[in-house]
């Protein structure tokens, strides 16, 4: 058993990592009650950690290259630790936030790390099965964080689904010391340090300006100045990879249509698949009255359908042309999104989504085993880390971009539903204070009209947020079909070659594909 410790210690940062993600969707509505956040507040809460995810994942792991993976892993875990502590001790959104970006760096610098630790630790059969088990831990994981996070705030109150990281951690960092040996790459490059900054700038000021759009519309000059830094930064951050020796990610992969397709598809999946769950628990906590097991529970469909198909799948279509199976999935999660839109109306509970977000994650199965997959076999062997790197980078950024795009059509969708007299209700109705507005109001007709002008905004606010998530999702489903012209596996439109599972990340990344988080964000 002791061969398989240094699993045991990959894995429990990589759940611990992932469950973070999802954890707190359903914790959002006593965050806001105690620490009187607005809705931009929750916003960035959720996006400020996908952010740093996707911001610092490829220069983590070209850090780790040069200074050791299990160095890097370990330093990820303690200060992931020690950002949880903080998180869960914070007395205001704005330190929260602060602490939340901090245990993102943390997260990157594990997530980074753990495909390189367990192709160094395994070998022939015994790899195979640890990918396996490494990936059906982090589908496990994307599952568990509604729930999870559920059972603790309701039971202990929302500061615990931080605190309960800091003895995973201390775990995690036992075994690792144990059982985990050191490895580097000798032949690792120097860190592209101008990249990095760059692409953060930009990711970031383009997270900030949409969320800015909810509260201050499209031209205000805020909004737009946040727009022309963020298209400033990419720009720069173009010139730098074209021009740098090392460059965090060559933009020569962008020369493969296939790959171009892959990373769209990584972005719009997690964009619309997963960013407007924040949204349906607001609902479900502040205006439904559920707790948050509850909504927690009602979330399980998405998960558990995508975590039974991308099993399913997984085996049944492999080898099917990816096209399909990537296209056809983000198909099924478009509709999935469209579905809920069309069966959610004023009144009704939460039963009416369930037939969509079934129809969502079986998108997600569907769409999930194929997509690194295609990655590596759109670049040559020596790329497949950077071409794993950049899509785990896409999909964490759909993330964050979608849950600030949805955020501001949530929010329009909610002052159109209030109408013209309620629309000052927008804010506290968006930040989750639906039950206390009801409570206030008096008993009798008043409160009733209140009532049916909550289910009125939510149902508006929310079908306009799941029209756009299908329209993300049929967006990449035909990007991907029109990209992507021959099966999986093959070389295509200028791509160098095609990975194997000799290739050192190659195997990793195809393995943790194929059950990769389910719900994301």
């Amino acid at each position: 058993m002791r061969k398989w410790l240094p699993l045991v210690a990959v894995c429990l940062g990589a759940f611990m990592l992932l469950v973070d993600v999802t954890i707190v969707t359903v914790a959002l509505p006593d965050m806001s009650a105690d620490m009187h956040t607005g809705f931009a507040g929750l916003q960035w809460v959720m996006d400020v950690y996908a952010l740093a995810l996707a911001a610092l994942l490829l220069g983590a792991g070209s850090l780790a290259d040069r200074l050791g993976r299990r160095r890097v892993y370990l330093g990820g875990l303690a200060l992931f630790a020690a950002a949880s502590l903080a998180c869960g001790l914070a007395t205001g959104p704005g330190a929260l936030i602060a602490f939340r970006a901090v245990q993102g760096i943390g997260g990157a610098a594990m997530f980074a790390t753990t495909m390189a630790l367990l192709s160094g630790a395994y070998r022939g059969r015994d790899r195979g099965v640890a990918f396996g088990v490494w990936g059906a831990v982090n589908g496990a994981a994307a599952a568990a964080g509604p729930i999870v996070g559920g059972l603790l705030t309701e039971q202990f109150g929302w500061r615990w689904i931080f605190f309960i990281n800091l003895p995973v951690c201390a775990l995690a960092v036992w075994v690792t010391l144990k059982a985990v040996a050191e490895s580097r790459d000798p032949h690792a490059k120097g860190l592209d340090l101008p990249g990095m900054a760059t692409f953060t700038a930009g990711a970031a000021a383009v997270t900030y300006a949409m969320i800015r759009v909810g509260e201050n519309g499209w031209t205000s000059p805020a909004t737009l100045g946040l727009f022309g830094l963020s298209a400033a930064a990419f720009a720069a951050f173009v010139l730098v990879e074209l021009r740098s020796t090392h460059p965090m990610l060559d933009l020569s992969l962008f020369r493969s249509r296939t790959f171009v397709a892959v990373m769209a598809a990584g972005l719009l999946l997690s964009g619309s698949a997963f960013s407007y769950l924040m949204y349906v628990s607001l609902w479900l906590q502040s205006a439904e009255g559920m707790g948050p097991v509850g909504a927690g529970l009602v979330l399980v469909p998405l998960s558990a359908a995508a975590f039974v198909v991308s099993a399913v799948a997984g085996r049944l279509l492999h080898g099917a042309p990816a096209r399909l199976t990537i296209g056809g999935g983000l198909l099924l999660i478009g509709v999935g999104a469209l579905l809920q839109a069309w069966m959610l109306d004023a009144g009704d509970g939460w039963s009416a989504l369930v037939p969509g977000l079934l129809v969502t994650g079986a998108g997600v199965g569907a769409a999930t085993p194929a997509l690194a997959a295609t990655a590596m076999g759109a670049v040559a062997p020596a790329r497949a880390g950077m071409a794993g790197g950049a899509l785990n980078t896409a999909r964490q950024l759909g993330t964050a971009l979608g849950i600030a795009v949805l955020g501001a059509v949530f929010h329009a969708g909610l002052r159109s539903g209030l109408g013209q007299g309620g629309r000052e209700l927008s804010e506290p109705l968006a930040s989750g204070g639906a039950g206390q507005l009801l409570a206030a109001a008096p008993a009798g007709d008043a409160r009733q009209a209140l009532a049916g002008l909550v289910d009125a905004a939510f149902a508006s606010g929310l079908r306009e947020t799941f029209v756009v998530s299908g329209a993300m999702g049929l967006a990449g489903a035909l990007a991907v079909l029109l990209l992507i012209r021959r099966p999986a596996g093959a070389a295509s439109d200028g791509a160098p070659g095609r990975g194997s599972a000799a290739g050192g990340p190659v195997p990793a990344a195809r393995t943790g594909s194929a059950t990769a988080p389910a719900v994301r964000p």
